[in-house]
């Protein structure tokens, strides 16, 4: 087998059909769905994930945002991973924004994934960033030098944790984001997200500005959005996916190639991943944050904990309690020190993977059919004809769990303990096999070399144009040794602008 991964196709041929990389296609075609899609399995998947059912994790969003993460009789089915911090399910989200965009987001029948486009390219680009460049894209970037090489950034005219000025996206005069992807405003985790790497890029052209002086914007602009790009890759490949997927999934991979995910002329996106196995993050997901320490330029700064979502509060609320997207107001930043290990102490845990999901996200917003998220992720699946995790493992000649597992989905009596949706297979794989630390075999395989095989079909990537590159860019050292670039250097560049040298 190859390197780059060619599929065991005695077991299971990826496809006949030459997949468009503007295209969604499949890993396992020859698989047949886990159910047929007829009403009573639909009622069923409803059912499955409507609140209060059982992926419903019961928080009681009565308490006060601040004690639903911080009292431990209130976060029994929202335990704490060991290894990751919040900032890790908001990352993944990012990530997504990056490779995939299906704006339809359609739940009516439509089983053929080759007829839905994808309206990102599938490679880790930053497209949710740079938009189509300088010259395509003008709104994204910053004409006041004369130059628009540099990201467009709204100065909140506040500091954060450690005098941190803080920012936000750039927004029109109706508060709609001016950004590379819309989805990168519908929290304001994953908003600040989007901030954070703007912030990164301009950071890099100043200093190649300085260290180059004789080069042209254009030379600039290339040369600081390749820098942001392959550090970007580093993070998913050397952070990301071990923290997510094990450090010796990802290594097998690497090693040993691909042997699943294929592609006879671009790669694609597989269904098996954008519409189950990378929706792990989902479960992740805590009722509230603490999005930061309070306004440290102000007197009697005061932490904000809110809600994800609290859609109780109008939308037309200009600085409502929660963390949605598309508000702009002096408290409405993050400080990173929450969500990743800056070293202080004060990074909070993530939730560990199972099929729990937390309550604010079985009533989401703007849908009139179906608003709980787990509902709408079970029924997408049988939209899409997707194999069931079992079938799956078979596949991968993995031994599939058992159907004692299952016990919960025994009363639909339409076999799911033996036939089970991927997604909630993969979470309760995780669940069982990690201790939800961290996904098991399927979930596993499937994230990682679909990641990973992005990377090395993107002929602009690291991976494809020097494997053996490592970061340029300094790592920030005070709390670890023996690591090499991780999202805490990131923010140092980004935030606290430590010396960048080339």
């Amino acid at each position: 087998m190859s390197r780059h991964g060619m599929m065991y196709q005695d077991i299971v041929p990826y496809t006949s059909r030459y997949y468009d990389k503007g295209k969604f296609g499949r890993m396992f075609s020859s698989l047949p769905p886990f159910a047929p899609d007829n009403k009573k399995v639909r009622d069923a998947l409803k059912d499955m994930g409507k609140k209060g059912g059982i992926m419903d994790a019961k928080d009681d969003l009565t308490q006060d945002p601040k004690f639903l993460i911080t009292d431990p009789n209130l976060q029994i089915k929202n335990p704490n991973s060991p290894i990751m911090g919040a900032g890790m399910t908001f990352l993944g989200q990012f990530i997504d924004h990056d490779i995939t965009f299906d704006p339809t987001s359609s739940l009516e029948r439509q089983s053929d994934p080759e007829c839905v486009e994808n309206f990102r390219t599938p490679s880790l680009a930053l497209d949710n960033i740079y938009g189509s460049g300088p010259g395509a894209s003008p709104h994204l970037y910053d004409q006041s030098d004369g130059q628009g090489i540099k990201m467009l950034l709204e100065p909140l005219n506040v500091q954060g944790k450690e005098g941190i000025d803080k920012f936000d996206v750039p927004r029109n005069s109706q508060l709609t984001a001016l950004i590379g992807d819309p989805r990168n405003d519908e929290n304001l985790i994953v908003s600040q997200l989007q901030v954070l790497f703007l912030r990164f890029h301009n950071v890099l052209v100043d200093a190649l500005r300085v260290k180059f002086p004789s080069k042209s914007p254009s030379e600039i602009f290339n040369q600081a959005q390749e820098l942001v790009r392959w550090h970007y890759q580093w993070i998913v490949l050397h952070e990301f996916l071990p923290l997510l997927c094990g450090e010796n999934m990802v290594k097998d991979v690497l090693d040993n190639g691909r042997k699943f995910y294929g592609w006879h002329n671009e790669p694609f996106i597989p269904v098996e991943f954008s519409v189950a196995a990378y929706r792990f993050g989902h479960s992740q997901i805590r009722p509230s944050y603490r999005a930061n320490f309070g306004i440290t330029n102000q007197p009697s700064p005061t932490e904000f904990f809110a809600d994800i979502f609290d859609f109780t509060v109008s939308p037309t609320h200009p600085d409502p309690n929660d963390l949605r997207g598309g508000k702009r107001a002096a408290r409405r930043f993050i400080d990173w020190h929450t969500f990743f290990n800056l070293g202080d102490g004060s990074m909070k845990a993530n939730k560990l993977i199972d099929s729990k999901l937390s309550t604010p996200l079985f009533n989401l917003p703007g849908f009139t059919d179906i608003d709980s998220l787990a509902s709408r992720n079970l029924v997408r699946g049988l939209t899409f004809s997707l194999p069931s995790g079992q079938r799956v493992a078979h596949a991968m000649r993995i031994e599939p769990l058992g159907a004692e597992h299952f016990d919960e989905l025994k009363h639909y009596k339409l076999n799911f303990e033996n036939s089970t949706p991927l997604w909630y297979y993969i979470l309760k794989e995780a669940e069982i096999q990690q201790m939800g630390v961290h996904l098991g075999e399927v979930g596993g395989r499937i994230v990682t070399e679909v990641l990973i095989g992005l990377m090395e079909g993107d002929n602009t990537s690291f991976l494809s144009q020097n494997p053996f590159w490592k970061p340029t860019l300094p790592c920030w050292e005070a709390y670890r040794t023996g690591k090499h670039f991780t999202m805490a250097d990131l923010v140092k560049i980004a935030e606290h602008k430590i010396a960048v040298n080339f």
